[in-house]
């Protein structure tokens, strides 16, 4: 039987028939096409399904889809601006190098985003600490904490 749900999705009031035992990733992906959002592992550990909840990062494969109903959710694909120009934060990413595969970047990228919300000069151990839960096979990590870091950088920059 579906259900019926109410929420925002990159700014989009959404109504959506769902199944009760979905999962928010499964809806994104297979509905609304948001394909950004990556799933790799599928039990919260390597941070590729990231999306923002209500301004925090969740991995969306363990978030249940009915608990979205009046939420706001922020995917990848919402960042973008006008004519498709990339974020302060996606432009830092590629500035740095911070994107190899691609796999983990939409996670990284909007575990970057909650953090920046709520913190617009961050130290390096809480860049750390808030990208801890995304895993990267590829970059080691330096191209992504100084993608980070520029990031804060540019956005306090502008007015």
């Amino acid at each position: 039987m579906n259900t019926e749900i109410l929420f925002t999705l990159n700014g989009i009031e959404l109504s959506v028939s769902v199944k009760g035992d979905e999962r928010l990733i499964d809806v994104l992906r297979e509905n609304l096409g948001q394909t950004g959002t990556k799933e790799g592992c599928g039990q919260g550990e390597c941070g590729a399904c990231t999306v923002i909840v209500d301004g925090k990062a969740v991995n969306s494969c363990l978030f249940p889809i009915l608990e979205i109903e009046g939420r706001t959710v922020l995917t990848i694909e919402g960042l973008l601006g006008p004519e498709h120009k990339l974020s302060v934060i996606q432009q830092a990413f590629v500035d740095c190098g911070a994107i190899q595969c691609g796999f983990c970047t939409p996670g990284m990228i909007l575990s970057a985003k909650a953090l920046l919300d709520s913190d617009a000069e961050p130290t390096e151990e809480k860049i750390r600490e808030a990208l801890q839960g995304n895993l990267c096979r590829c970059t080691g990590y330096v191209q992504i904490f100084e993608a980070v870091k520029l990031a804060a950088l540019r956005m306090s920059e502008t007015p």
